[in-house]
Formats: structure tokens, C-alpha cells, sequence
């Protein structure tokens, strides 16, 4: 039993009660299942130490500021000297907090979504975040399963590149928040979004090839329900009534190395003399499938990615593509995770302007 005072009131009066049992005339600890093995430092014996209950041990390491200063440092100063440590479920289970995020991402096989990955990673690890993640294969219905899942288990959520339509974010919100959006904006949902600005990073590409004298492109086209590639595929059909005599042809891809492989004979008989693809693992697998063709790159047909994975400058010839801030997307989407789980504000929306990188893989054009 204990008495109460005006702060929380346990006071020198506290009794501990616990599993344990009583002492016996030997100063050992009797229960029913037997002696507790020496040493071994439980939450009932720092209270026994400290002359107070388990629920004021239990509210000292979870922080409460309602204890008593005195009982307070009472219990810390048992717990040192017990080598106590609390169990790190068991306090996330009374503060109502897991002590993990989550990351959704369509496609974990593509490098753009692991630098995120790994900028996120670091962010939060340095926070004593836990990171889970998920993958939904392209899938926009997969994807909002594992997205409400992942939220369950988690205190917060980070969507890159999310396949479901606008609507499907919008009606999911409330459900999903606190959240962050990566290489997507949705008006009207109130959630902080990261994003590229696509056209902006196209219209670069489109100059540097025009400028070499290229008239005749071709577009590989992502996954469908991809934001960016809509936004990329809107900047490019506007092209040739702004461009003269540019024309654009529109081929269905994908977003890995075997769909751009795979497009690479189709590249060919469209008769395009330059190749902008939805992104650098595409754009690979369409170098490598021209060389085994005989088509010289870039003297017959000039090549463009973009995102700038690592390995872009690697291939043969070095790629010309188009740089986003990968990995400092990871970073800041953390930055405004962390604050919606605070209960502040997650900050303005922020739309990157993407740079072009010219390689060896662009040249001007063919005759």
C-alpha cells in the first residue's frame, strides 16, 4: 500500500508488492516457482532497492515527470547500481509508441528507390529509429495493403513514388498520417511531399538533343501508374509543336534493365535517332541491347536516362542522364516524418529542379 501526496504522490511510505514473493530467514527470495537466479536484474528488484513500487519504477524510465524528484533519483541511482536495463518493448508498450518507421516502395531491385532507402536509413538510425520496409512489385493495390500495414506497425510512413491514383492517397490520409510523400505530389493531401520537377529535367534533355540536331525521338514509357512518367511523357508530347519538325514516337516499357533491353530492336525499327528513356535502368538495358544489335552509340542513336544511379557513369558509354538529390530526399523526408511525429508542423512542400549530366552516350545526330 502507499500514500498519495499532492505530485503523484509516492512518498517514503511506499510497500513494494511483486511476483516474487517474501524473503525468508536467510535473506533469499522465496516465490512459488523457486529462487530467482542471482544477479539477474528485474524491475521488482529495483523497486525493492528503492523502497518504492513497480509502477514508479516503470514511470521513472518511461520519463514521467509526475514522480517525486527524490523517488525519482532513488530509483535511478538503484537501477545503476542493479545493471538494470528496461525492457525496450515494454516501455514502447506503455508510451503507445513501436519506435519504427516505414518506407512503401514500389520496387526495392531499382538502385533510385535504395539510395532513398539508405538516406532515410542514416536519418532516422541516428534518431533510434528502426526502419521497416516494404515493397508492393508495382502494384497499386499491394501497395495500399502494405502501406495501412506498415502504418499499424509504425509511427510514421514514408511513400516513394506511390503508384495509387490521386483520389486512393487522398480518401487514405487520415489513416496513414503522420506521413511523407517521396517523387510525388497530390493536391489536397494534407501530407509534406518531396518531389521532381519533371518537365523541368526533360526540357533540359530535349534542348541538349535538339541542339545536337535530333528530330526524330523516342520515348520508352514507365509503369503506368508512375507520377513521374505521366509528368515526363505530358513534357515530352508538348515537344514537337513548340520544337520544329521534332517528332516523337512513344514506345511501352517499363522501369528495369530488361524492359529497356528488351525495346531495344523496336528502338531501331521506329527509326529514332535519340532515345530518352523513363529512367537509367532502362536506358541501360537499351545500351546494351543496341551494342548486341551492331548499333553504334552514340553514332547511330543517342541515349538519355534519368535519375543518375550510381552505376550511370559506369555503363558503355558513360550515360547521359538526368541528377536528382537521392539520397538528401531520404534525409528530408525523414526531417519531416520526425516532425509530424512530434506534433509539429511537417513543413512546406518542396519540388527539386533536376540538372543534366551529359556522357559519352548522346552525340549529335546521324548524317
Amino acid at each position: 500500500m502507499r500514500s498519495r501526496g499532492a505530485d503523484d504522490g509516492e512518498r517514503d511510505l511506499e510497500v513494494p508488492v511483486s511476483e516474487e514473493g517474501l524473503l525468508d530467514g536467510a535473506g533469499a527470495r522465496r516465490g512459488r516457482r523457486g529462487p530467482r537466479p542471482a544477479g539477474q536484474a528485474t524491475i521488482s528488484r529495483v523497486a525493492e532497492a528503492a523502497g518504492v513500487s513497480r509502477a514508479t519504477v516503470s514511470r521513472v524510465m518511461n520519463g514521467s515527470p509526475t514522480v517525486n524528484p527524490e523517488l525519482a533519483a532513488r530509483v535511478r541511482a538503484a537501477a545503476e547500481a542493479l545493471d538494470y536495463e528496461p525492457s525496450a518493448a515494454a516501455r514502447r508498450l506503455a508510451l503507445g509508441r513501436t519506435g519504427a518507421v516505414a518506407l512503401v516502395v514500389p520496387d526495392l531491385s531499382n538502385p533510385l528507390f535504395q539510395s532513398v532507402l539508405r538516406g532515410l536509413s542514416q536519418a532516422a538510425g541516428k534518431a533510434g529509429r528502426q526502419l521497416l520496409v516494404a515493397e508492393s512489385d508495382e502494384d497499386p493495390e499491394e501497395e495500399v495493403i502494405l502501406a495501412l500495414e506498415a502504418r499499424r506497425n509504425a509511427d510514421g510512413l514514408v511513400l516513394a513514388s506511390p503508384r495509387a491514383p490521386d483520389e486512393r492517397l487522398r480518401a487514405l490520409g487520415e489513416r496513414l498520417a503522420p506521413f511523407v510523400l517521396v517523387y510525388r505530389e497530390v493536391p489536397g493531401l494534407d501530407a509534406p511531399s518531396l518531389s521532381i520537377d519533371n518537365a523541368a529535367g526533360i526540357g533540359e534533355v530535349v534542348a541538349h538533343l535538339t541542339g545536337l540536331g535530333h528530330r526524330r525521338l523516342v520515348y520508352l514509357a514507365g509503369p503506368p501508374g508512375s507520377a513521374g512518367n505521366a509528368e515526363r511523357l505530358a513534357a515530352l508530347r508538348a515537344v514537337p509543336g513548340a520544337v520544329p519538325g521534332v517528332e516523337l514516337a512513344v514506345l511501352a516499357c517499363g522501369s528495369m534493365f530488361g524492359h529497356g533491353h528488351a525495346a531495344a530492336a523496336r528502338v531501331v525499327e521506329c527509326g529514332a535517332s535519340a532515345v530518352v528513356a523513363f529512367n537509367d535502368m532502362v536506358a541501360s538495358g537499351v545500351l546494351t541491347g543496341l551494342r548486341e544489335l551492331g548499333v553504334r552509340v552514340p553514332g547511330e542513336v543517342s541515349v538519355t536516362g534519368f535519375d543518375d544511379i550510381p552505376f550511370a557513369r559506369y555503363t558503355t558509354p558513360p550515360l547521359t542522364t538526368v541528377s536528382i538529390p537521392q539520397n538528401e530526399l531520404g534525409r528530408q523526408a525523414w526531417e519531416r516524418l520526425r516532425a509530424l511525429m512530434s506534433g509539429e508542423g511537417g513543413g512546406y512542400n518542396v519540388c527539386y529542379r533536376p540538372r543534366l549530366l551529359v556522357r559519352g552516350s548522346t552525340g549529335p545526330a546521324p548524317g
